[in-house]
């Protein structure tokens, strides 16, 4: 039998088979049994209690939680795994100021003043992570946050999947204004030095387009293709996925998919389309 590859076993990682064993045997290891001090600490600055919040890759979402005991009526969460989401829905049964969802984040609808993260972005693939961009611009509307924890730091395998701040910033850029990004300060002692407090707000004035690419196999020609759409006239940022397989594309005004397509043409093995 022939072995899986990395890219399916990553794939395996980050489906809800997988998601929702690990709450069945009760092995989300990530979980800390409360909302985490810097979200606490985020969480008891918000005076609106009225704001429409998301909370995506809910887990058992003590911040959802903590959100209802102080006051705010209008909260979300989102989960792919149907074992947590009923357990969530038995727990917070009758109270009208929370909606449960069991579903894929990325097929999610809706307008949100605020979406919190909190392990959710680690949770996926990194080839994932222009779309997670991408959504959550979608997501907000004009004005909205995208606030929470980052891990700051690498990790063998995954998930949890790492990354540093360098690397959140070029992924964000353009499509978001950085209020904040910063080392927290509170954070618990296992996660110490290793974590960011972020708030971004939609920059609602440009566009925020993902697309699929074929035929890069290295970094320098991801380097040399990036540097060839940048140069495309009203382009702010271009981010391409690690594995080259999507390029997020932010931008003053609407881009020619022709006109991508041409800037590629000097090699035949490249090609670019949009994404779903």
């Amino acid at each position: 039998m022939e072995e899986p590859s990395a890219e399916q076993l990553l794939e395996e990682k980050s489906g809800q088979s997988y998601w929702d064993t690990r709450y069945k045997d009760k092995t989300a290891v990530w979980d800390i049994g409360e909302v985490s001090p810097p979200l606490r600490s985020y969480i008891d600055k918000i005076e609106d209690k009225n704001l429409h919040i998301l909370i995506p890759g809910c887990g058992n979402t003590y911040e959802a939680e903590y959100l209802l005991q102080q006051g705010f009526k209008q909260v979300t969460v989102i989960d792919i795994a149907p074992t947590l989401v009923e357990k969530l829905k038995d727990k917070f049964a009758g109270n009208i100021h929370i909606q449960i969802i069991l579903g894929d984040f990325f097929t999610q609808q809706g307008q949100y003043d605020l979406i919190l993260e909190q392990t959710f972005f680690c949770a996926l693939p990194p080839r994932m992570r222009p779309h997670y961009a991408a959504k959550m611009h979608s997501l907000l509307k004009q004005g909205g946050k995208l606030a929470g924890v980052l891990f700051n730091c690498s990790f063998e395998g995954g998930p949890p999947f790492g990354a540093y701040q360098e690397e959140y910033e070029a992924l964000f850029k353009e499509a978001f204004h950085f209020n904040v990004m910063e080392p927290c300060r509170n954070s618990i002692a296992p996660r110490a030095n290793n974590e960011l407090m972020f708030e971004l707000k939609k920059n609602a004035e440009v566009l925020v387009q993902r697309y699929v690419f074929k035929g890069i196999t290295c970094n320098g020609c991801k380097q040399t293709v990036t540097d060839k759409f940048s140069a495309i006239e009203g382009v702010l940022n271009v981010c391409m996925s690690g594995d080259f397989s999507e390029v997020l594309i932010v931008s003053k005004k609407e881009i020619a998919l022709l006109e991508l397509q041409s800037s590629i043409a000097y090699d035949a093995r490249y090609s670019i389309s949009k994404a779903d």
